[in-house]
C-alpha cells in the first residue's frame, strides 16, 4: 500500500528542515574527524554536548517549552540520551580513527535495516518483502566498501592496520545498533507523548553526564586543544550537528512520517563522501563505486518498500 503524495503546503513547510538537516549531518562526520587528535575522544564527545545541552535548555527557555515531563518522561529521555548521545557518538568518534568519515556515513544509511527490526520486535511493525531485499542489496554494498577500505588499508595495508579498520567497522556497527535503539523507544507511545524540544534537552543533558564521567574514569582529567578549528568544529557540531538538527529531524518526522524522512539517510552519505574524497584523499576504485551504489540503490528499494503513511 503506497501513501498519497504529500500535500504542497506540507512540501513547502519541510523542505527546508529536510535539506538543512541533510546538509548538516552531512559535513558533520567530516569535522568530526578532524576532532580527533589531541583530545581524547570522550572528551570531544562531552564539549560537543556541554554546547549542545546548554542551546537546548535555552532554547527550551525561549520558547517556554515546558520542562517538567514526569518521571515517565525523564526515563525515556535517560534512556535516549545514553544509547544517543553516550554510546553512539563515543563509538562514532573511535570508528573514525581507524576508517574514513564517508564510510562511517555509508554505514550509519543503514539505521533503516536495525529500526525496522527493532520496530518489528518492539513496536510490531510489519516487514515486506521488498523491504527486505532491498535491505540485502544495500548491506552488499556496505560490504564491498568494507572490503575495499580492509584491502587498502592506511598505510598499505599490513596486519595491524587491518585489524584496526576491522575494529572501526566493528565500532561503527555498534554506533548504528546503539542509535537505532534510541530512534525505536523514541517512537513508542510514551516519547511521542512528551515535546520534542523538552525531550531532547533531558536526553542531552543526561547523555554529557555519563559522557563526562565514562571520559574522567577512563582518560582521566579534561584534556583541551586550543586551536582555532577545534573550538570552532565543537562549536559546529554542538550548535548546528545536535541542537539545531536534532529538533529540525523529529520535527520532519512528525510531519511527513519516519519512512520519509529517513530518505535522508541515503543522501547524507553522498555529501559525506563527497566531502571524504575531497579532503580525506578517499581513493576511488570500481569496487568502491559499486559498493556505493549497491548500498544507496538498496536503501532507497527499502524505504520505498515502506509505508511512509504508517
Amino acid at each position: 500500500m503506497s501513501a498519497p503524495p504529500l500535500p504542497q503546503a506540507t512540501v513547502g513547510r519541510v523542505a527546508v528542515p529536510f535539506l538543512l538537516v541533510t546538509l548538516i549531518w552531512g559535513s558533520t562526520w567530516l569535522v568530526i574527524r578532524d576532532q580527533i587528535g589531541v583530545v581524547p575522544a570522550s572528551w570531544s564527545v562531552t564539549y560537543r554536548f556541554i554546547v549542545a545541552t546548554v542551546a537546548m535548555f535555552g532554547v527550551a527557555v525561549a520558547t517556554r517549552a515546558p520542562l517538567r515531563i514526569g518521571g515517565a518522561g525523564l526515563a525515556i529521555a535517560a534512556v535516549v540520551g545514553f544509547c544517543q548521545f553516550f554510546a553512539n557518538f563515543n563509538l562514532v568518534y573511535r570508528a573514525e580513527a581507524s576508517v574514513t568519515s564517508g564510510l562511517v556515513a555509508v554505514v550509519f544509511g543503514l539505521l533503516v535495516v536495525p529500526n525496522a527490526v527493532l520496530g518489528r520486535v518492539m513496536l510490531g511493525q510489519s516487514l515486506s518483502r521488498p523491504f527486505l531485499a532491498g535491505s540485502a542489496v544495500a548491506m552488499v554494498g556496505v560490504a564491498m566498501l568494507f572490503d575495499h577500505e580492509l584491502r587498502r588499508g592506511p598505510g598499505a595495508g599490513g596486519g595491524a592496520d587491518m585489524a584496526a579498520v576491522a575494529g572501526g567497522i566493528a565500532l561503527t556497527l555498534a554506533a548504528v545498533l546503539t542509535a537505532s535503539i534510541a530512534n525505536v523507544v523514541q517512537a513508542t507511545p510514551a516519547a511521542r507523548r512528551v515535546a520534542v524540544i523538552p525531550l531532547i534537552a533531558w536526553a542531552m543533558l543526561f547523555g554529557t553526564i555519563v559522557d563526562g564521567g565514562y571520559a574522567w574514569a577512563t582518560v582521566g582529567a579534561p584534556v583541551m586543544e586550543w586551536r582555532w578549528g577545534y573550538g570552532a568544529g565543537i562549536a559546529y557540531l554542538g550548535l548546528a550537528g545536535s541542537a539545531l538538527a536534532f529538533p529540525l529531524y523529529y520535527r520532519v518526522i512528525r510531519a511527513i512520517g519516519p519512512a520519509r524522512a529517513a530518505y535522508s539517510s541515503v543522501l547524507v552519505p553522498v555529501i559525506a563522501m563527497t566531502l571524504s574524497t575531497l579532503f580525506e584523499g578517499y581513493r576511488w576504485s570500481v569496487q568502491a563505486g559499486v559498493g556505493s551504489a549497491l548500498a544507496m540503490a538498496g536503501l532507497v528499494v527499502a524505504l520505498r518498500a515502506r509505508n511512509p503513511a504508517r
